[in-house]
C-alpha cells in the first residue's frame, strides 16, 4: 500500500507518479553447457606461450627453483586476479565497457584501452597462427622441405641436421722418457698390446697417449640450418627486407593463410557463444591429445632424460635474485591473462549462481599444469637433439618463436613417420592459437555489443566488420619484414600497458567500489563471502604485484631483437607509442566525464566514482516519486 500524499506549503496535495521502470535490455544468452565455458577459458589461457615461452624461462631461471617462485606468484598474484575478473564478469553480466558505469564511471577508459590492446594482439598473433598453417600444409610431403638443403631458397652455406653433428677426433701426444725413469721391465711394456710404448734409441723410449676430443660447440648452431633457411628464406622471405624501416612487399601465400585463419575465427564467433562454445570442444581438447602423444614419443627418445634433467635441475641461489621473481610474476600474469577483458566477457554469460570460485581454481590449475607438461615435451626433444648432435642443451635451444618454427620442426622431421609428427605438431599450434584468438576478439565483441545493444540484432555483420578490420591491420606482418613488426608488437604492445590497466582495475574494484561490497556481490552468487586471504590479496598484494611489474617494465624496458638484426632507435619510440595508444584512453575519459557531470568540484568527483547503474538482473523495486 502506497503512503498518503503530503501537502505542499500552500495546501495543494502532491501528485503521485509511478517511477517508470528502466528499459530492459534483451535477455542475455547463457552457456549451453558448463563445459563450454570451462573449455573456452582454458582455451584462451593455454596458448602458444605455454609451449615455448614457459619451458625456456623455467630452465633459464633455475629450473626447479623457478617453479617455487612461479607457484608463489600464482597463489598471491595470478590466481586472485583471475578469480576477481571471473567473479566481476559473472555478477555484472556485461563486457569491459559497460561494467565501469557500475563500478567507477570515471575509469570507463579502461574498457576502451582493453579493446585497443586486444586489437593490437590480433594484428600480430594471428600471423603466428598463419605461419603454423603454412608449415602444416608443407608437412604433407614424404620429406619436409625444412630438412634438406637442395631447395631453391637454400644458400651455399646451408647445413642439415646431420651436418651439424659434432665429430669426435682422436688427439695423441708423445712423451719421451729415459729408461731410468721406470722400474718396470721395458721389454715387457713394449710387447704389451695395451701399452703404446716403443723404443726410440738405446737410452730413450716413447710413450704415446691418445684421447678422444669433441669439436668445439657454438651457440649460433642454427645460423645456417636448413630449418632456419626454410623459415626465413621461404616462409617469410626475409631476404627481401633490409629491416623494419624497409619491410618490402606483401607475401601472397601468407596473406592467404592469414585470411584462412580469420575465416575460421569468424565462423566460430559469428553466432556468439553458441558457435564458439562448440568450436572449443575441438580446439581446446585436441592440443592435450597431441601433447600426450608427443610426450610419450619424447620420453622414448635417446637423451630425453638429459633434456628433462636440464629443464628441472634447480639452482637454489637464484631465489635470492630479483630476476627470477620478476620472470615468474610476468609469466604467471601473461599466462592466465587477466586484463585482456576475456575472462570478464566469458564469465558474463554464466548463470548468476555458477560457482566461479571453483572455476577459477580448476582453469588456472589446468593452465599451469599445461605449461609444466609442455616443458617435458619440449625438453625431451631438445635432450634428444643434444644427444644426437653431441652438443649441450643450451646450444640447441632458442628463446624466441624460432623454438617452435626452427628447432622442434627439425627434430620431429627426424622421427620415423616424419609427416605424421610434423602434421600433429603444427595442428596443435594452430588450435592453441585459434582458442586464444576466439577469447581476445570475444572480449571486444561483448564489450561493444553490451555498450550499444542495438548492434546485437546485427551481430553477424558487426563480427564480419571487426574481423575485416583485424585482417587489414595484420597485413603489415605478412610483408617480407613482417617478423620485425611481430617482435616489436609482442614486446611493446599489450605486455606493458596491460600491467597498468589491471592495476587500475584492481584499485577501482577494491578501493573505490569497495572490497566489502565486492565480497557481498560474491556472497550473493555463491552463498558465502570470500575469506581474509582473498580480501588481503585483492586489496594490497595484487595491486603491489602489478605496480611493481609495471615500474620494472619502465625502468628495464624489453629488448627487441631477432637474430643478429639490431632495431633502430626510432623503432623503440614506435613501441612506446603502442603502449600509450591504449593507456591514453584512461585520462581522456576521466577529463570527459568530469566535464560531463554537473555541480561543484566535490560533487563532480563524487559522481565520477559512484556507480551510475546496477545490473538489470538484480532484484530491485520501483519506488514512487512525489511531485
Amino acid at each position: 500500500m502506497l503512503p498518503e500524499p503530503e501537502l505542499l506549503m500552500d495546501g495543494t496535495p502532491t501528485k503521485l507518479l509511478d517511477k517508470p521502470a528502466k528499459r530492459q535490455d534483451p535477455e542475455r544468452e547463457s552457456w549451453g553447457k558448463k563445459m563450454d565455458f570451462l573449455l573456452s577459458v582454458i582455451g584462451f589461457a593455454v596458448d602458444l606461450g605455454n609451449v615455448w615461452r614457459f619451458p625456456y624461462i623455467c630452465y633459464q631461471n633455475g629450473g626447479g627453483a623457478f617453479l617455487i617462485a612461479y607457484l608463489i606468484m600464482l597463489i598471491f598474484g595470478g590466481l586472485p586476479l583471475f578469480y576477481m575478473e571471473l567473479a566481476l564478469g559473472q555478477f555484472q553480466r556485461c563486457g569491459c565497457l559497460t561494467v565501469w558505469r557500475r563500478i567507477c564511471p570515471m575509469l570507463k577508459g579502461i574498457g576502451l584501452a582493453i579493446c585497443i590492446s586486444a586489437t593490437i594482439v590480433s594484428w600480430y598473433y594471428n600471423t603466428i597462427v598463419a605461419w603454423a598453417l603454412y608449415y602444416f600444409i608443407s608437412s604433407f610431403t614424404s620429406s619436409p622441405p625444412w630438412l634438406s638443403c637442395n631447395n631453391t631458397w637454400n644458400t651455399p652455406n646451408c647445413t642439415t641436421f646431420s651436418d651439424r653433428i659434432l665429430e669426435f677426433n682422436t688427439v695423441c701426444t708423445e712423451e719421451y722418457m729415459p729408461y731410468n725413469e721406470t722400474l718396470v721391465n721395458i721389454t715387457q711394456l713394449v710387447s704389451d698390446p695395451d701399452q703404446d710404448i716403443s723404443y726410440l734409441n738405446e737410452t730413450t723410449y716413447i710413450k704415446k697417449t691418445c684421447t678422444t676430443v669433441k669439436e668445439k660447440d657454438v651457440m649460433d648452431v642454427y645460423a645456417t640450418g636448413a630449418s632456419t633457411e626454410f623459415f626465413e628464406l621461404s616462409v617469410l622471405e626475409i631476404q627481401n627486407s633490409s629491416g623494419i624501416g624497409d619491410l618490402g612487399g606483401i607475401k601472397a601465400t601468407l596473406v592467404l593463410c592469414l585470411f584462412t585463419v580469420f575465416l575460421l575465427v569468424y565462423f566460430a564467433l559469428w553466432k556468439g557463444i553458441k558457435s564458439s562454445g562448440k568450436a572449443v570442444w575441438i580446439t581446446a581438447t585436441l592440443p592435450y591429445l597431441v601433447l600426450f602423444i608427443l610426450l610419450c614419443k619424447g620420453c622414448t627418445l635417446p637423451g630425453a632424460t638429459d633434456g628433462i634433467v636440464y629443464y628441472l635441475k634447480p639452482d637454489w641461489k637464484l631465489l635470492l635474485t630479483v630476476r627470477i621473481w620478476v620472470s615468474a610474476a610476468s609469466q604467471i600474469f601473461f599466462s592466465l591473462g587477466p586484463g585482456f577483458g576475456v575472462l570478464l566477457a566469458l564469465s558474463s554469460y554464466n548463470k548468476f549462481n555458477n560457482n566461479c570460485y571453483r572455476d577459477a581454481l580448476i582453469t588456472s590449475g589446468i593452465n599451469c599444469l599445461t605449461s609444466f607438461l609442455a616443458g617435458f615435451v619440449i625438453f625431451s626433444v631438445l635432450g634428444y637433439m643434444s644427444y644426437v648432435q653431441h652438443r649441450s642443451v643450451d646450444t640447441v635451444a632458442r628463446q624466441d618463436v624460432g623454438l617452435i618454427f626452427v628447432v622442434i620442426p627439425e627434430a620431429v622431421a627426424t622421427f620415423s613417420g616424419t609427416s605424421f609428427w610434423a602434421c600433429i605438431f603444427f595442428f596443435m599450434l594452430i588450435t592453441l592459437g585459434l582458442d586464444t584468438t576466439f577469447g581476445g576478439l570475444e572480449a571486444i565483441i561483448t564489450g561493444i555489443l553490451d555498450e550499444w545493444t542495438v548492434l546485437r540484432k546485427h551481430r553477424e555483420l558487426f563480427v564480419a566488420g571487426l574481423i575485416l578490420w583485424c585482417f587489414l591491420g595484420s597485413l603489415a606482418t605478412t610483408t617480407y619484414g613482417g617478423i620485425y613488426i611481430v617482435q616489436l608488437y609482442d614486446a611493446y604492445g599489450p605486455p606493458i600497458s596491460l600491467l597498468l590497466i589491471v592495476f587500475l582495475e584492481c584499485v577501482a574494484v577494491t578501493w573505490i567500489y569497495g572490497v566489502e561490497r565486492f565480497c557481498q556481490d560474491i556472497e550473493a552468487m555463491l552463498g558465502s563471502a570470500p575469506g581474509p586471504f582473498w580480501r588481503t590479496t585483492w586489496t594490497y598484494i595484487s595491486p603491489f604485484f602489478l605496480l611493481f611489474l609495471f615500474i620494472m617494465s619502465i625502468l628495464d624496458p624489453p629488448i627487441v631483437s631477432y637474430g643478429d638484426y639490431i632495431f633502430p632507435p626510432w623503432s623503440f619510440a614506435v613501441g612506446w607509442l603502442l603502449v600509450c595508444a591504449s593507456l591514453i584512453c584512461i585520462p581522456i575519459f576521466i577529463v570527459v566525464i568530469f566535464f560531463k557531470t554537473k555541480g561543484s568540484m566535490r560533487q563532480r568527483l563524487y559522481q565520477m566514482i559512484t556507480p551510475w547503474e546496477v545490473p538489470n538482473h538484480l532484484p530491485k523495486k520501483d519506488l514512487p516519486v512525489y511531485l
